[in-house]
């Protein structure tokens, strides 16, 4: 759990900034979504082959140029 303590003479959109920064280096919104619906298994593992299928395009293009 990300957890920021304001320090004395620190505004608060600071502390918010700082928060955010936490929250994005703990992946925690990455977490979330992750978890908002279920995907069965067989619709999670095209999806993961799409990703790879994506990755591999990529790279072959860059090694194109």
């Amino acid at each position: 759990m990300a957890e920021v303590v304001i320090n004395d003479g620190e505004t608060v959109e600071s502390a918010l900034r700082r928060f955010k920064r936490k929250v994005q280096q703990e992946d925690i919104i990455k977490e979330i979504k992750r978890h908002s619906y279920y995907l069965k298994p067989g619709e999670k593992a095209r999806a993961k082959q799409a990703l790879a299928r994506k990755r591999n395009r990529k790279k072959a293009a860059k090694t194109i140029e």
